[in-house]
């Protein structure tokens, strides 16, 4: 159980200018008030925290010369949401849109596995989607229709 002056130092580092009140639930007595500022929280995060999904993303479409207008429309994601991508830096899209976006940069199987861990969404051995993507990924079918040809076959939904 983290102790008083952790959950203290948490508080402030999640909420900087915004004042969120923790209550005991059996009593519902305020047991955390003041702001303490956290530097080793801080420093723990900077230290073990990695580039962000749009970061990546970004880099990779400069990387391939390419331009945003040509990956979103590849990867059907309308402007408005990629719009939503690049300039909101803690946006999380979906896992579909993720995959969309990697399957229109054609990234290796190690490029996708990486977009898809920032971005939260590690692919699963158990999961039938999952292996529809790691097989599409293995055999470099990068076309959006046949990969959700692919998906349709088995019944599920395509990106």
């Amino acid at each position: 159980m983290l102790n008083e002056k952790i959950l203290q130092e948490l508080h402030d580092f999640v909420e900087t200018n915004r004042k969120i009140r923790i209550y005991d639930i059996q009593k519902e007595e305020h047991f955390l008030s003041d702001k303490i500022y956290s530097s080793e929280l801080e420093d723990f995060i900077e230290l073990h925290q990695s580039t962000s999904f749009s970061e990546r993303l970004f880099q990779h479409i400069d990387g391939k010369g390419q331009t945003d207008a040509s990956i979103y429309k590849k990867a059907g994601v309308d402007r408005k949401h990629f719009s939503k991508i690049r300039s909101i830096p803690d946006y999380k899209p979906s896992k579909r849109t993720v995959v969309a976006l990697c399957l229109s940069l054609e990234l290796s199987e190690e490029e996708t596995f990486d977009m898809l861990s920032a971005a939260g969404f590690p692919l699963s051995d158990s999961d039938r989607f999952d292996l529809v993507i790691q097989f599409c990924l293995e055999k470099k079918i990068y076309d959006i229709d046949d990969v959700n040809q692919a998906l349709y076959s088995l019944k599920l939904k395509p990106l």
